[in-house]
């Protein structure tokens, strides 16, 4: 260490240079590890030692980044670089740091990551349709179900429903496809592809948001046509 090569240099009756402790600091906070090397009283100068990173793992990092987690290279063999760690961190990263990787490879990482992602974005997906599938589903069937005690639904009436029994079947059916036609999807999961928070709520919101509401009107229109032809024939 740095403080214990200065020492030494002091017992030997040298003199430490005023230039060596923010070259030492300046090492250390770059998370490299600074080595003072010193022959006798004489202080030769500093060695820096860098981690040898692993080919690929720029990209790795980079696809890290694109998750929304920022990566940051350190070394816990000095106190500035290990202040780095306990200070900025917060509770789940120092949590997180009791995990090693072996290999010094973030892939593992990077697929718990992806994994964890993809349940969340597969509840809010499935939770985004399922209120927007329900809103949508009796803001079609309600004016058909009522317009004959209040006539001023007729104007909501955009579906135009044969009659309120097969409004409700209609509804009722479609509600029974949908339950099955989800099942593989939350087996499966959302895919997850890696980007910004931002960028995967607003795809979710289209596709399973505005997917939600106009779902129900185009099948519960359908079924509604198959139940009235089957009256009619």
């Amino acid at each position: 260490a740095g403080e214990s090569v200065k020492n030494w240099v002091k017992e030997q009756g040298g003199t430490v240079p005023d230039e060596l402790g923010p070259v030492v600091e300046r090492l250390a906070r770059a998370g490299s590890t600074p080595l003072v090397v010193a022959d006798g009283p004489h202080v030769l100068g500093v060695v820096e030692l860098r981690d040898v990173v692993k080919s690929g793992i720029r990209a790795r990092f980079e696809e890290l980044r694109r998750m929304g987690i920022r990566t940051v290279m350190v070394t816990g063999d000095n106190p500035l670089t290990a202040a780095s760690i306990a200070n900025t961190g917060t509770m789940a990263a120092k949590e997180a740091g009791n995990m090693v990787d072996l290999d010094s490879n973030p892939t593992k990482l990077i697929e718990v990551v992806a994994i964890g992602k993809q349940l969340l974005i597969t509840r809010g997906a499935l939770t985004t349709f399922s209120i927007a599938n329900d809103v949508a589903k009796y803001f079609a069937i309600i004016p058909a179900l009522f317009v004959s005690t209040y006539p001023q639904l007729k104007a909501l009436n955009i579906l135009h429903l044969h009659s309120p029994h097969t409004a409700v079947l209609s509804a009722v059916i479609f509600n029974a496809l949908v339950i099955v036609a989800l099942i593989p999807l939350a087996l499966r999961g959302v895919r997850y592809r890696p980007a910004s928070a931002s960028d995967l709520l607003r795809r979710n919101l289209l596709i399973y948001g505005v997917g939600g509401v106009i779902a129900p009107f185009i099948f519960i229109k359908l079924i509604d046509l198959a139940l009235t032809g089957l009256r009619v024939s």
